[in-house]
């Protein structure tokens, strides 16, 4: 599928949910096992139900990087804002959370939603995760909730976190990987139902393409299986 392609799908999944409509980018069934969608947050008070609504993800990456008082973040590919505002309270009013989507209608959304919670201290940003609309050595965490496996060329994505992170910034990302030595059959069967549209990598390939975009202390923890070698998983990396 391509790029715009993808944008047009979420644009009509953002316009749903401003309609008051609960929605899935994926096969229904997972979301009823409780493995994707809101399934792996703890705490969503005072979220507004758009925003809860329009989860799309496959964890809680807020939880995994350990966002503390006054720092920076970035999630990339923020949807309807979810992870943005949850990471807006954990880093304070002296933090600054960013959220950055292709979709105007996602961005609409999102807004709307930031609104609604009176969070002071976001900002969504149009563009793609291929080329982050942020300066250099800006942000101090990058966080993504199941978007990267979306993208077409996911080295460029790792070079663009690479150059925003200041040194010894941090990457917390749920995303959906595969085991080594899965089949491309079979990769793209369980692909197609858990709506990874341009191709989850393998777990060597994730380790490798953050090694070659400079990344240090790399690791990827298996959570939930979907079947066929394919998991949701922890991605974790350091910038030296």
């Amino acid at each position: 599928m391509a790029a715009d392609e993808i944008i047009e799908r979420y644009s009509g999944l953002a316009r749903a949910a401003l309609s008051g409509e609960t929605v899935v980018d994926c096969d229904p069934g997972i979301f009823d096992d409780g493995c994707f969608g809101v399934a792996g947050y703890d705490d969503l008070t005072g979220l507004p139900p758009a925003a809860i609504r329009s989860s799309l993800g496959c964890g809680n990456p807020v939880a995994v990087a350990e966002l503390r008082t006054g720092e920076t973040v970035l999630d990339l590919g923020s949807g309807g804002g979810i992870d943005v505002l949850l990471s807006a309270k954990r880093v304070g009013p002296g933090g600054k959370a960013y959220g950055l989507d292709a979709s105007n209608d996602m961005l609409e959304l999102a807004r709307r939603n930031a609104e609604q919670a009176d969070a002071a201290n976001v900002e969504f940003l149009h563009g793609s995760i291929e080329d982050i609309p942020l300066p250099d050595l800006s942000v101090d965490v990058v966080i993504s909730n199941c978007v990267i496996n979306l993208s077409k060329d996911k080295s460029a994505v790792f070079a663009e976190v690479f150059r925003i992170l200041r040194p010894h910034g941090r990457i917390g990302i749920s995303d959906v990987v595969a085991e080594d030595g899965t089949t491309p059959e079979q990769r793209a069967h369980t692909e197609q139902r858990v709506g990874c549209v341009a191709g989850a990598l393998t777990t060597g390939e994730y380790h490798g393409l953050l090694l070659a975009a400079g990344f240090i202390d790399t690791s990827i923890t298996a959570t939930i299986s979907h079947g066929e070698g394919i998991h949701s998983a922890i991605i974790q990396a350091t910038r030296p």
